[in-house]
């Protein structure tokens, strides 16, 4: 699931990534174009409801190029991006 909030008074956006606790097990990373594609910088953390998530904030009106890496070096995509193509997902803000 994928939550986009509203805008704020500077221009940026908060774009919430959400996954299930469990599926696929083991530790997931969110990387995509605002973080120049690292690993390490947004892990999915686990929360209270069973689901587990990562946020970014980047600018109004931008498109985000995104992926999940998964434990052992998987890659997936997010069927909720507005596009998934052979390179990742793309959501348009």
């Amino acid at each position: 699931m994928i939550k986009r909030g509203k805008p704020t008074k500077d221009g940026q956006v908060k774009v919430t990534f959400t996954l299930p606790a469990q599926e696929p097990q083991g530790p997931v990373s969110l990387v995509g174009s605002f973080d120049s594609w690292e690993p390490s910088a947004h892990p999915l953390k686990p929360r209270s409801n069973g689901l587990r998530s990562a946020v970014v904030t980047v600018p109004a009106s931008s498109t985000l190029h995104f992926r999940y890496l998964g434990e052992g070096g998987v890659w997936f995509d997010d069927t909720d991006a507005d596009e998934v193509r052979h390179d990742g997902g793309r959501l348009h803000l």
